[in-house]
């Protein structure tokens, strides 16, 4: 699953002690391993070998060029959602005509960047943005090639924040209305139909959602093939589970089990493109944090940490569970504790009851921080980024350097009438 284990009791990242890494670069900070993300990449591709396929990446997850640049070299593409995630898909060197473009927001630059960009297809997410990128394309003079993101009303069956494919989520083109959707964009003269695309979710742990949205996305492709229109890629969006505590999501060879049956015997020869995000990078990060002070308010115990929710926002906004383990192991009594950052916020936890063994000027690992961990991250309280790191065997590379004071304040400026 990971290559984050303990030697001797201390905890490693491959073969590098993580306190050696602690005390060179400071605390918090981000450390993936370079080999579980090249493992997980290339298991996922393997088990969808019996298909012609594309993996792209869902850059939302983890947007470091480092890591994207991982994936490029791998084969992979990448699933955008804005202008920004263009720009670092690019600049990693991921092949244009392996990018696809999602999200319910794009504006007329954005569009314009990703048609001189020359991707592989817009996903796209409403009627208005069908026209709008026709009407851009046109006055441009290039061809669009597009799908359409059918929202199939499906319950994924997770967190209702991370739900998109039910009648009530912004995302998609309800699938009752897609048939006249598709009708129409064959109509215009600046767009190449190519695809149908669907996402249902993130965080899944079952396989059923995954095939019944499939099921219903073919059923419509049928439906378009009676009408005319040919559709050659088939996006089925990403959404694969991780284990946080004790989940059992299916693993990428189980999900090609349950899904590959379904495209391969069609006629059509469709080229099956996934979006796997946090399935690929979730377990191969963590969040490295130093214990600042003990302390205890009646009944209850704080384990008051460098971290906070600026860097990891997820146990705060979807009260999601991190598992927290020391970095070195302790023969100290665990106490059971809130494990707190330094936010002027209520809200502010890395995680809640938790038994810990550890004292003041301990390392903490905050588990499977590698997908929404940094890429959600902020400067709240004027706190800097922190530093990512990428280990590779017995050595480690900083790929984002740790913010300062002065970096946070360089697009700023005081007006003149102030001075």
């Amino acid at each position: 699953m990971h290559d984050f284990v303990y030697k001797d009791d201390e905890l490693y990242c491959e073969d590098a002690p993580i306190a050696r890494i602690a005390e060179e670069v400071g605390t918090p900070f981000y450390l993936y391993s370079h080999n579980t993300l090249k493992n997980h990449f290339r298991n996922f591709d393997a088990a969808f070998a019996a298909i012609p396929h594309i993996i792209c990446f869902a850059v939302k997850a983890n947007p470091n060029i480092a890591i994207l640049r991982l994936f490029a070299n791998e084969g992979g593409g990448a699933d955008i959602v804005s202008g920004g995630e263009l720009f670092r898909a690019l600049k990693a060197g991921m092949p244009p005509e392996k990018i696809v473009y999602a999200g319910v927001g794009k504006t007329e630059a954005e569009i314009h960047s990703a048609l001189h960009a020359n991707i592989l297809m817009f996903n796209v997410e409403s009627t208005d943005e069908l026209i709008k990128i026709d009407e851009i394309a046109g006055r441009i003079g290039i061809k669009a090639r597009i799908a359409l993101r059918v929202n199939p009303d499906v319950d994924p069956k997770t967190h209702p924040y991370i739900s998109t494919g039910l009648k009530e989520n912004k995302f998609g083109i309800p699938i009752e209305t897609a048939l006249e959707n598709y009708q129409a964009a064959m109509r215009l003269s600046n767009v190449e139909v190519l695809g149908i695309h669907k996402h249902i979710g993130s965080q899944l742990t079952e396989v059923a959602p995954f095939v019944d949205a499939l099921e219903r996305i073919l059923l419509l492709a049928d439906d378009l093939t009676k009408d005319g229109i040919n559709i050659k890629y088939v996006d089925v969006g990403g959404g694969l589970g991780i284990t946080y505590k004790d989940e059992e999501p299916p693993a990428p060879a189980e999900l090609a089990n349950a899904i590959v049956p379904l495209i391969k015997g069609r006629r059509q020869g469709y080229t099956l493109i996934l979006e796997p995000g946090r399935v690929l990078t979730g377990n191969a990060g963590i969040l490295v944090t130093r214990v600042l002070y003990m302390k205890k308010s009646g009944r209850r115990n704080f384990v008051i940490t460098d971290a906070g929710m600026n860097d990891l926002i997820r146990p705060s906004l979807y009260n999601a569970y991190h598992n927290i383990i020391p970095v070195h192991k302790k023969d100290a009594k665990a106490i059971k504790a809130d494990i707190v950052g330094p936010i002027c916020e209520s809200g502010d936890f890395l995680g809640k009851d938790r038994k810990i063994s550890c004292k003041q000027g301990d390392l903490l690992a905050v588990m499977s921080a590698g997908a929404y961990g940094s890429s959600m991250s902020s400067n709240y309280n004027s706190r800097p980024l922190v530093v990512e790191a990428l280990v590779k065997g017995k050595d480690y590379f900083v790929i984002r350097k740790r913010q300062d004071y002065t970096d946070m304040l360089i697009k700023e400026e005081v007006p003149s009438f102030l001075l």
